[in-house]
């Protein structure tokens, strides 16, 4: 795919009363049109890359498949204004995908716009039991490396990125796009396809809304760490669901809003 995630532009800085051109380097953001079976589901705007992530990732976490091998092949097609990710599914969530009527989670920002009633709207019903304890030592321990693994934020400035942490805090995979909700699903459809160990958490590089909750719960993963504020309604699902969830993280310093007896002082 020729499609680039970063751009090169000029631009004119002021500073102190003085004008310069200079060149800058932006994330670029993209349509992408989600095809389920021939029918075009939904067009998201998407840092384009790793895109078959992105697909599975998206369609697990909104409940159109329940496991990586209903997903047969992709496709990923350049057309004139975007892309297409075009997804065989099988009959069985295919099936389910035609008879769902609400919107996909991730379409909007606040996560329930478009849907038609009140009744569309659904808190998760997963029930994640974790055996074992959290530890503040591995939070801190992401934090402080996080940086240096967001690659495309580190040229840009613009874009978010969600990580997937060992037990220890040790960052073993992370993705970026300009969308905090597209990051986290090609995080966790990367998750999908490796069959990755349950031991461990996600970090994002946002505020923690009830969606990014709710992605993370469907995915049975124990722990969301955020750098920025959780939303009441995120701490809710947190709890009803057994989703650790943090926010604030920074160094030195981080804020436990839920399964607070679940965390231990070391390693």
């Amino acid at each position: 795919m020729s499609q680039s995630i970063e751009k090169s532009v000029s631009r004119t800085v002021w500073e102190n009363s003085t004008s310069k051109t200079s060149k800058d380097i932006i994330a670029c953001e993209t349509p992408v049109a989600l095809v389920y079976n021939g029918i075009s589901h939904i067009v998201m705007m998407v840092t384009p890359n790793n895109l078959e992530d992105f697909a599975y990732g998206i369609s697990y976490t909104e409940n159109i498949i329940g496991d990586a091998t209903e997903i047969y092949d992709i496709e990923i097609d350049e057309i004139a204004n975007g892309i297409e990710v075009k997804i065989n599914l099988s009959s069985k969530a295919f099936a389910g995908l035609k008879n769902s009527r609400r919107n996909l989670i991730g379409a909007t920002g606040c996560g329930i716009c478009g849907r038609e009633s009140l009744e569309q709207f659904k808190t998760p019903s997963t029930d994640i039991k974790f055996e074992g304890c959290f530890k503040n030592k591995a939070i801190q321990n992401a934090i402080s490396n996080l940086s240096e693994y967001q690659d495309l934020n580190n040229k840009t400035g613009s874009v978010h990125g969600a990580a997937w942490c060992d037990e220890k805090g040790n960052i073993i995979y992370i993705r970026e796009d300009v969308g905090r909700h597209n990051a986290l699903d090609k995080l966790i459809g990367l998750l999908l396809r490796k069959r990755r160990d349950k031991r461990g958490f996600v970090i994002v590089t946002s505020r923690a809304s009830f969606e990014m909750v709710t992605k993370v719960a469907v995915a049975n993963i124990p722990l969301l760490v955020a750098v920025s504020a959780p939303t009441s309604m995120a701490v809710e699902v947190a709890e009803k669901a057994g989703v650790a969830l943090v926010g604030f993280a920074r160094p030195n310093r981080h804020v436990i809003y839920s399964n607070q007896s679940n965390f231990i002082e070391s390693y």
